[in-house]
This record gives structure tokens, sequence and C-alpha cells, in this order.
């Protein structure tokens, strides 16, 4: 399974490694000094398939924040036990793509897709809280587009995981744009303006992306 793992520290990404692992394989990732443990670390994990499945979602992401408070308590009830380790469920099972299911009526046109609104939510990727812009996180040959064609991708991106937001009926979504000249920025804006299920939105500083993030907030 090939995985991408970030370490935040105070919001600024401390270490960070992609590699691949294999079932039932450990494998040893890095060392986090014990006074950086203050710093609320945040470990952010994306997986995929190695082959894949027309069952299975094609990306799972999680995340672990560890607060001090809790991460001591921890250490004690592992000295008091006499444990070697412990450990924190990232995911247990990759997750299903979207169920649906293909009709043909008279009123439809053939192959029209039917989703079961009560069923459809158990299967769909799991939602994401933040969604990262950056051409770099998107694709591997972002130094071969233009700049339009690394805007649509950052445009479509956002609009596929808006829409994972909205069938999660999440509450809010966080998406990192950056800085820059401030086009993709105003481009997302513009199109949250006219969305009836967006209670307001705010660019402020954010600890962990500074200005150049837009937090939105939901109503359904």
């Amino acid at each position: 399974m090939p995985f991408h793992l970030r370490t935040n520290l105070f919001g600024v990404t401390a270490f960070e490694l992609k590699n691949l692992i294999n079932p039932f394989e450990d494998f040893y990732l890095h060392d986090i000094p014990f006074a950086d443990l203050n710093d609320n670390p945040v470990f952010e994990f994306e997986s995929s398939l190695v082959q894949p499945d027309k069952k299975k979602a094609d990306f799972y992401e999680s995340s672990l924040k560890l607060k001090a408070k809790q991460l001591f308590a921890k250490i004690e009830e592992v000295k008091e036990k006499n444990l070697a380790t412990f450990s924190y469920y990232l995911f247990e099972k990759h997750p299903d793509k979207l169920f649906e299911d293909t009709i043909a009526t008279g009123g439809l046109a053939k192959g029209y897709k039917v989703y079961n609104v009560k069923e459809a939510r158990q299967h769909l990727e799991p939602p994401r809280s933040v969604i990262d812009l950056y051409a770099e996180k998107l694709t591997d040959d972002w130094r071969h587009l233009s700049n339009y064609e690394i805007l649509s991708l950052q445009l479509k991106t956002f609009g596929n995981y808006y829409e994972l937001a909205l069938a999660h009926l999440q509450p809010s979504l966080i998406v990192v744009h950056g800085l820059g000249k401030g086009r993709l920025r105003d481009e997302i804006h513009d199109i949250l303006r006219l969305r009836k299920e967006v209670k307001s939105f705010v660019n402020q500083y954010h600890s962990q992306f500074g200005y150049g993030a837009t937090e939105i907030y939901f109503q359904y």
C-alpha cells in the first residue's frame, strides 16, 4: 500500500515521507524529540491501493492529533501496566467506492445512475476536513503544466471534495489555496458566494496555514 505521511508541529511540517508498506508488516517512521510532544503533533496520513479495485475507493485520508495531556496520560498508563508500546488506529478497513445502481425507465435515459440516499453515504470516500490544493500535492507532473492547466486541476479537485463534504453533511471544510497572486482564492470565493449551502466562509490567519486557507461553514 503506497502511503504519504506528514508530521506537523505547531502547524509546520516537521517530517514528511512517501513509501510503501506491505500487508502484516511493521514500518519504522521516525523519532520525535520528547520536548516536541508539547507541541500537539498532528499526523496526516494518505494511502491508496497498489492494484485498483472497482469496489474500493482509490484514496483514503486520515489524521491523528495528539494533545500533550492525553499523550502523557498514555505514557503513564504504559509505565503502570509495564507495556512495551502503545498504538492508535488510523483506519481498519479501506473504504468502499460510492454505491450506485443503474436502471432504465421510460422517463430516464438508458444507463441513468440512481443513488440510494440511505445507503450511499456508507460507501462514500471518507470526508476530508482539509483540502490541500497546492499543485505538487495533486500531481507529480505539475512542473510540466501551464498555469491554466494547474488552475483547472485545482478547481476540479476543489469541486470534487466540496461535493463529498456535502454528501457527508460536514459542518465545515478548510481549503488550502496558498497566497501567490490570489487567483485560486478568488475563483473559489466566487464559487462559494453562489452556493446556497454555504452559511459563511472566511480567509483569516490560521495557525497551520497562515493566510493561505479559507474555512467554509455549511448549513443544511
